[in-house]
């Protein structure tokens, strides 16, 4: 028997959902049944699949001591690099600079050194996350971006702020915007394009058609030139719409794909040009919420932008170097 006290960061969860990141060896079968048959209690009585916990709740579990895991003292994010490039930091939320060849997850690639791990490290040695301490939360980041692209990327300290701002996201509170050079140079030099977007899930890779077509999403990207030099031209984009490898797969359709990328580019037109990375950086983020924030009101209005873009000033004063080299 083994008795879990509800947390802050637990709290709002359904009863299952706490238990299967709580116990994860405890197969899904047997919770279902051990809590209708009263071997899973909530504050001494039964509680229901869909319970939802608060802070200070009992959650008492009569089952065998083999699904408890073991203690473990030692953690694989230690492993990871402390390198950990901080755009904002406060008690609720990290806003990271993600370099370009840096995964944000562990892949079959590599598992200890990410975004996430490295992120995990900082918080326990600076005292502000316990493996120990929490039953079922773990930071995480409320966006992902591309290994081979750079940016900002928001990570959670805790649970309320990770349930607000993945409601955010999903609700398009939060404005993203990049940089990227383009091959050729546009005729409207700012402007919205619109698009039908179809994902291929086994290449992972997405098509951009001008028309709707079956099971296709609506894709929406502004877009605004910079600078120009020669034939490529320095270009700031406002994702309206979210979509994989949107901005990449749309600038391509209209034929101005980005400048180094190998999957919806000219490898020609980057080969001629010596170079193999994609131009391509989110830099800059606003939250712009306009329904109920909680405890991350503060942050309403506030935007945040990373100034050492690899390619942006070499652009801009003409001294953009090979950065495959």
């Amino acid at each position: 028997m083994k008795s879990f006290t509800i947390s802050k960061n637990d709290s709002g969860q359904r009863l299952d959902k706490f238990i299967s990141k709580a116990v994860p060896a405890l197969p899904k079968s047997l919770m279902y049944k051990y809590i209708r048959t009263k071997r899973i209690k909530i504050n001494s009585k039964r509680g229901d699949i869909s319970t939802k916990l608060i802070e200070g709740d009992i959650v008492d579990m009569y089952i065998n001591d083999e699904f408890f895991a073991p203690s473990d003292e030692h953690y694989d994010f230690l492993s990871a690099s402390k390198k950990l490039d901080i755009v904002y930091e406060d008690e609720n939320i990290l806003l990271l600079d993600k370099k370009v060849g840096l995964l944000s997850h562990p892949d079959e690639t590599e598992y200890n050194d990410t975004l996430i791990t490295r992120v995990k490290r900082y918080l326990y040695e600076k005292g502000d996350y316990d493996p120990k301490d929490e039953h079922s939360f773990t930071p995480a980041l409320v966006n992902r971006i591309d290994r081979n692209t750079g940016g900002i990327v928001i990570a959670a300290k805790n649970a309320e702020s990770l349930r607000i701002l993945n409601q955010k996201l999903k609700d398009r509170e939060l404005e993203k915007y990049y940089l990227c050079v383009i091959h050729g140079k546009l005729k409207k030099k700012c402007g919205t394009l619109t698009g039908w977007l179809i994902k291929d899930e086994n290449k992972n890779k997405v098509k951009v058609f001008d028309k709707q077509m079956p099971n296709s999403k609506e894709i929406r990207t502004k877009y605004s030139v910079i600078s120009e030099r020669d034939s490529l031209s320095l270009v700031e984009v406002e994702l309206l719409t979210g979509r994989t490898h949107q901005i990449r797969a749309h600038f391509s359709s209209i034929g101005h794909p980005l400048l180094g990328d190998g999957k919806y580019g000219t490898n020609a037109l980057n080969k001629a040009l010596g170079y193999k990375k994609q131009f391509l950086y989110s830099y800059r983020l606003k939250f712009a919420f306009t329904t109920d924030s909680g405890i991350l009101d503060y942050l309403n209005g506030k935007s945040f932008s990373v100034e050492d873009v690899w390619f942006k000033n070499e652009f801009l004063n003409g001294t953009l170097t090979n950065p495959s080299k």
